[in-house]
């Protein structure tokens, strides 16, 4: 009998051990959902890593694919943060309650549009850089083709394009459901979806991710690529022909942002990430990931090369509006109606 009893307190004590370092291992990990490009995702989680010893588990996928992720996982949360992508998404996402508040004591830092991100959502998002949208083309494709040289957002229809241009579905791409909101606010609702139709008929390919598309016109697959700015600088500064162009009508522009997952299952070591992300000296890693997006923090210096944002013709962007639960639902439905069902 005594035997047998200290066998299992042996084992109860082994079991008790176990637990305990199971726990403090847990709490050294952290599940990263990253959604800019993977020379970022992982530059971030090597320096994380370095400065904290936290293990992360990190999947990079486009906005949207991530905010489809974190809903279908809303009963059973494996994420702990997400990280980047264009700011609509993760504010619909704190509008449905699937990201969780948190004020970080940096957000004193940041410049004023991320704060207003991280006020009109609650605090249950923040805004880590911006970012204005346009379109860049290849212009030894344009040149050996004898192509015109698009300036303006109503060039793209032109039927000289056709099969030439490139844009991401605005269902898996943040970058493309800011080209949508941007024309509907550019054009009017009526106006834009006929401009989408009729940019429909110059289209070859609607990628899943929204950088996709410079890259492809970068390497010659096609002429024009519709995306972001700041990833058009990268294709220029490896050297590819890609010439930039900011719309003559104006353009709509992007605050990438940060949130954290509701019931994220480290949410100590998610904090410690936030508030890590949102430095100065972490968001000027940037430029050696080849990002050139322009940082939240206003003691950080944008990378050399990055878009003037000051420079541009932006349009007041509704954030609040385009990135409701209701309308981004709304117009999405529309455009698969409407435009993604079309013949191509």
């Amino acid at each position: 009998m005594v035997r047998a009893w200290q066998r299992t307190a042996i084992v109860g004590v082994a079991f008790a051990l176990s637990a305990g370092i199971g726990s403090a291992q847990a709490a050294e990990r952290l599940t990263l959902y990253c959604s800019p490009q993977i020379e970022w995702c992982q530059l971030m989680v090597d320096a994380f890593t370095k400065e904290t010893g936290v293990e992360v588990a990190m999947t990079r996928k486009s906005s949207g694919e991530t905010f489809a992720q974190i809903k279908a996982e809303a009963s059973n949360p494996r994420g702990d943060v997400w990280w980047g992508g264009t700011g609509d998404p993760h504010l619909q996402a704190a509008e449905e309650g699937l990201t969780q508040e948190y004020k970080s004591p940096m957000l004193d830092d940041l410049l004023p549009w991320a704060q207003s991100q991280a006020e009109a959502s609650g605090y249950k998002t923040v805004g880590i850089y911006a970012g204005a949208l346009g379109f860049g083309y290849n212009e030894d494709v344009l040149k050996q083709k004898g192509m015109p040289e698009p300036k303006c957002w109503a060039d793209l229809t032109d039927p000289a394009y056709k099969g030439e241009v490139q844009i991401a579905n605005p269902n898996s791409s943040g970058t493309s459901y800011t080209t949508l909101a941007t024309i509907v606010q550019l054009l009017g609702e009526e106006g834009a979806f006929d401009w989408l139709r009729g940019l429909h008929k110059n289209v070859n390919q609607y990628t899943k991710s929204g950088s996709a598309p410079i890259k492809a016109a970068a390497r010659g697959e096609t002429a024009i690529g519709i995306t972001f700015m700041h990833d058009m600088v990268t294709q220029v500064v490896q050297g590819f022909p890609v010439k930039i162009v900011a719309p003559c009508e104006g353009t709509g522009y992007e605050i990438g942002s940060m949130s954290i997952v509701k019931g994220a299952r480290n949410l100590e070591n998610a904090k410690k990430f936030y508030d890590f992300a949102l430095r100065a000296d972490v968001q000027m890693l940037a430029e050696q990931a080849q990002a050139y997006q322009v940082p939240s923090n206003a003691k950080a210096s944008p990378p050399p090369g990055a878009p003037n944002l000051d420079e541009l013709k932006l349009i007041d962007y509704d954030f609040k509006k385009y990135g409701s639960s209701e309308e981004r639902t709304r117009l999405l439905k529309k455009w698969d109606d409407d435009v993604g069902s079309l013949p191509q």
